[in-house]
């Protein structure tokens, strides 16, 4: 008999929610709700049964993650990144690559994986890097450089990065690794002060020679884009659960605009609520009619993953298509809430001002419109000739 499925309680979605406000409004971490979810081993949902995990598949989590959303976008965001880290292992380990193996190991004992990729005027993400990753003897790597939008910053222990090696016989090379934040020459630095996302504390880290040891390097890829299995499971990964955050938050905007419609009255309407106005009603159903279309899109991808469904080239072309969909959908939805909200939603301590600031993120992770566009771009057309 198959153990029943593992969600987030709602008792535990409604607290989280009820500490929101508090934390966008002074940009603190969530440390309440880390450690609440934490205790409930959600950290470790990905990670197989049998190494004490939920065993949840990435199409159970990403419905998860959007209930975790709608209660607190900017912790759903923060948790997102140590659980992106854990999709890619478990990617890797359904199709038999056990090299990340360790991060479903430590996840499952409390270890809290950080995604540091970003960095400024690197254009190219995933296929090239400004931080340099100098190889030292026996293996290990030493990187130097900065990362910025360092999630999770008060709370990682593991930071799973990257940077070029320049010096090796076969170089250049991208070298992937993951840093202990014990090793000396990690600073963050408390810079996060944003429009919205402020809980995340996405912090910049600075790599002073921090040393990744030999056992946690775990590729060493030529720049540029290439098929190996870690450079899929990132992407793929990211992307899917990133839409996942992003349709919570048009969830939770449709829920309150309909809260909002039918409780505010109307003169107009003789006193009636302003459900009956045919102006309100088309924008809620306007906000529904985009909404329902997020989860359909964002399960099947997931499912997909899940299933090792062969896309071949197509892959990336969907999954940032996908993100850029279900970012500027939800943005939309957003929009059209707020407006049913009237004035009142335009107060700096309401739900839906925060949702709108919130949602706005979406357009700067990445794939970027522009950045998803030429992937889908190249899939459908080839390279340019030119």
């Amino acid at each position: 008999m198959s153990s029943p499925a593992r969600v987030l309680e709602p008792e535990l979605l409604s607290r989280i929610a009820g500490r929101a406000a508090l934390h966008d409004r002074d940009g603190s971490f969530p440390t309440d709700d880390f450690a609440e979810l934490q205790d409930a081993g959600y950290l470790a949902a990905l990670v197989p049964e049998a190494l004490g995990g939920w065993g949840l598949t990435l199409e159970a989590l990403t419905r998860e993650q959007s209930r975790l959303a709608a209660a607190a976008p900017a912790t759903a965001l923060a948790v997102n990144m140590h659980l992106v880290w854990t999709a890619v292992a478990k990617t890797l380990h359904d199709r038999g690559d056990a090299s990340l193996d360790f991060v479903l190991q430590e996840a499952a004992a409390g270890e809290v994986f950080a995604f540091g990729v970003s960095e400024a005027g690197n254009d190219l993400v995933l296929f090239g890097s400004t931080v340099e990753a100098r190889p030292l003897d026996g293996g290990a790597v030493a990187y130097t450089g900065t990362k910025t939008f360092t999630s999770l910053s008060p709370v990682w222990t593991r930071l799973g990065t990257f940077g070029l090696d320049s010096t090796s016989e076969d170089a250049p090379r991208i070298v992937w690794g993951f840093l202990d934040r014990t090793a000396p020459g990690i600073e963050i630095v408390e810079d996060w002060d944003t429009l919205g996302q402020r809980a995340t504390r996405s912090d910049t880290t600075h790599l002073s020679g921090a040393v990744v040891r030999a056992d946690r390097v775990v590729r060493r890829l030529p720049p540029g884009p290439n098929p190996d299995p870690l450079i899929f499971g990132v992407f793929v990964n990211f992307e899917i659960l990133l839409a996942s955050v992003y349709a919570g938050i048009a969830h939770r905007a449709v829920e309150l605009a309909a809260e909002s419609a039918q409780r505010r009255t109307s003169l107009k309407l003789g006193g009636a609520p302003r459900s009956n106005d045919p102006d309100v009603r088309r924008r809620v159903a306007t906000a529904a009619l985009l909404d329902d279309a997020l989860d359909p899109q964002i399960r099947s991808l997931a499912r997909d993953v899940d299933t090792a469904a062969d896309h071949g080239r197509l892959w990336f072309a969907k999954a940032a298509g996908l993100k850029v969909r279900v970012t500027e959908q939800a943005k939309a939805v957003v929009d059209q809430a707020i407006l049913v909200g009237g004035g009142s939603g335009y107060s700096a301590s309401s739900e839906l001002s925060r949702l709108y600031r919130d949602v706005l993120a979406g357009a700067f992770n990445p794939s970027t419109a522009d950045s998803a566009l030429g992937t889908i771009a190249t899939a459908v057309l080839g390279p340019p000739s030119i």
